[in-house]
C-alpha cells in the first residue's frame, strides 16, 4: 500500500539572534520600521525576538484570517494584553475561552443598533459643544483637542455624568495608562514593575484615579443615589445577564468595574486617534476636503446631523475608512500559541507570539493599489482584496464588540464638526506606535467656513 509523503514544516526565516537582543532593541526604537523591514527581507511570515519571547510576525491576509477566525481556538490574547490585566482587569478584552464567550454574550445586546442610535443624540450635542469653542483661525492641539470630546462622550454614554468635572484628572490618568503600555513588552516586567521607577508609578496611579471615577458611579447607581436615567452603559451592565442562563445573578460590582474600564479606555483612545488622524490627512488633501464638503452640505442642507444621516453619508464614512487604511488606531494584534500550529508549512510552536499588523495589511500594494495615497473614493470601487487586507477592528469572536458604535461616532463628529471648520496643518505629528497609533504633536489652524 502506498504511503503519502507529508513534508515536514519549514523553519520561518528571520534576523540572526546573534548578539542578542538586538531584535528587540529595533523593534523597541521603532516597530513600524521593524515590520516594513521585517517583511520586505523575510516575506509574509519572519521570525524574531523579544527578549525570551520567540515572536513570529504573519503579513499574508489568508494567514491572519487563519489566526484570528479559522484556528482561534489555537491562540490566546498576547503578552500585552495578559499584562494589561493589571490595568484593566478581567474585561472582555483580557479574558480568555468559555468566560469571554459569557461576558461577550452577556454585553452584546448593550451594543445593538438600537441602542447606539441612542447614544447618536450625545454624540452629536458634545460635537456641537466643541466646534461653537473653538476660536477663528487658532492654533490647536488636535489630538488634545479631540480626546477632550472623545472623553465627553464616552463619559456620558458609559456613566450619563459628566465626567468633564474630572476632566483634567481623568485625562492624564488615561495618557498614563496607554503610555504605560509601551513597557508591556519588556522582558521580566514581573520582577521590576513594583519597583518606584516613574514608568511603573505612572501606572499604579492611572489605575487608582480610574478606580476612584469608575467605582463611584457604580455605587451610585447601584444604590440609586443617581439622577441617570438608566440609559447609561453602567446601568446596563448591572442590569445585564447571560441570555443563556438568565436567572444567574448579575455582574459584581469588580466586574462591572473591568468591563467599564475597558470600554472607557477603549472608547477614549481609538476615537481620538481616529478623529486627529482623519483632520491630519484632510488638511494635507484639500480635494477630499472639498467633496466632503460638498457631501455633507447635501446631505445635512444646513441643520445637524442625526443618526437617519449616517448611511447617507457614504463620502464621510470612506474618508475614515481611509484615515483607518492608513493610521489604523489599533495597528497591530498578537495571539499567543497554546499548541503548535503550522501557518502555509511554517511551524508555530506553543508559547509563541505571533503578531498580526494592520500596519503592514493595509499598506500592502498586493491589495491596494498606490497604497501611501489618501484616496477615499477607492472604497466605492470594486475590489478582490482578500477580507483581512483590512481589519481595523479585528476578527473572529474577538472583533470590536464597539465597532457599530465607532462607526456610528466617527461619522456624525466628522460631519459635525466640518459643517463649521476646515483645519490647516501646522506641525505634522510624530507617529507614537504603543497600544494605539498616536499623533503626537499635531498642531493644526482653524479655519471657519
Amino acid at each position: 500500500m502506498a504511503t503519502t509523503f507529508v513534508p515536514a514544516p519549514a523553519a520561518v526565516p528571520g534576523p540572526s539572534r546573534w548578539p542578542p537582543g538586538a531584535s528587540f532593541f529595533k523593534f523597541r526604537r521603532d516597530p513600524l520600521r521593524f515590520f516594513v523591514d521585517a517583511q520586505r527581507t523575510y516575506g509574509d511570515i519572519a521570525r524574531f525576538s523579544i527578549g525570551p519571547q520567540e515572536a513570529y510576525l504573519v503579513c499574508h491576509p489568508d494567514w491572519i484570517e487563519d489566526v484570528l477566525v479559522t484556528s482561534a481556538k489555537k491562540f490566546h490574547k498576547g503578552v500585552v494584553l495578559q499584562r494589561a490585566r493589571r490595568l484593566l482587569g478581567n474585561g472582555l478584552l483580557t479574558s480568555e475561552g468559555k468566560e469571554h464567550l459569557k461576558q461577550r454574550r452577556t454585553i452584546q445586546p448593550l451594543f445593538h443598533r438600537q441602542q447606539v442610535q441612542r447614544f447618536a443624540e450625545a454624540m452629536v450635542k458634545h460635537a456641537v459643544r466643541w466646534r461653537g469653542s473653538i476660536a477663528p483661525h487658532a492654533t490647536i492641539d488636535i489630538t488634545g483637542e479631540m480626546g477632550a470630546l472623545a472623553l465627553a462622550i464616552v463619559g456620558e454614554t458609559l456613566f450619563a455624568s459628566n465626567v468633564q468635572a474630572d476632566a483634567d484628572e481623568v485625562r492624564d490618568a488615561l495618557t498614563g495608562a496607554v503610555q504605560s503600555f509601551g513597557v508591556m513588552f519588556l522582558p521580566g516586567l514581573e520582577y521590576v514593575e513594583k519597583l518606584p521607577l516613574p514608568v511603573f508609578v505612572r501606572v499604579r496611579q492611572a489605575r487608582e484615579r480610574l478606580d476612584r471615577v469608575i467605582l463611584r458611579v457604580i455605587n451610585e447607581r447601584r444604590h440609586g443615589t443617581s439622577d441617570a436615567a438608566g440609559g447609561d452603559l453602567v446601568s446596563m451592565l448591572l442590569a445585564a445577564r447571560d441570555p443563556e442562563n438568565p436567572s444567574e445573578a448579575g455582574m459584581t460590582d469588580a466586574q462591572i468595574r473591568d468591563e467599564a474600564m475597558t470600554i472607557f479606555l477603549a472608547g477614549y483612545e481609538t476615537t481620538a486617534n481616529a478623529m486627529s488622524w482623519t483632520w491630519h490627512l484632510l488638511g494635507g488633501h484639500p480635494h477630499v476636503a472639498a467633496k466632503l464638503h460638498d457631501e455633507i452640505a447635501h446631505v445635512l442642507d444646513g441643520g445637524e446631523p442625526t443618526v437617519e444621516d449616517v448611511p447617507k453619508l457614504e463620502y464621510t464614512r470612506a474618508v475614515i475608512a481611509e484615515s483607518m487604511r492608513l493610521f489604523p488606531p489599533a495597528w497591530t494584534m498578537g495571539r499567543l500559541a497554546i499548541e503548535p500550529h503550522t501557518i502555509a508549512g511554517h511551524s508555530i510552536p506553543a508559547g509563541a507570539l505571533v503578531l498580526v499588523p494592520q500596519w503592514l495589511a493595509h499598506r500592502d500594494p498586493r491589495w491596494w493599489p498606490e497604497p501611501e495615497v489618501f484616496r477615499p473614493e477607492r472604497w466605492a470601487e470594486k475590489s478582490e482584496r482578500p477580507k483581512y487586507a483590512y481589519f481595523p477592528f479585528g476578527g473572529g469572536s474577538r472583533i470590536c464588540i464597539g465597532e457599530a458604535f465607532a462607526w456610528t461616532e466617527a461619522i456624525l463628529l466628522l460631519a459635525t464638526i466640518a459643517q463649521r471648520w476646515s483645519f490647516t496643518p501646522v506641525r505634522p505629528p510624530q507617529i507614537e506606535a504603543r497600544i494605539t497609533l498616536r499623533p503626537h504633536g499635531l498642531r493644526m489652524q482653524s479655519v471657519p467656513r
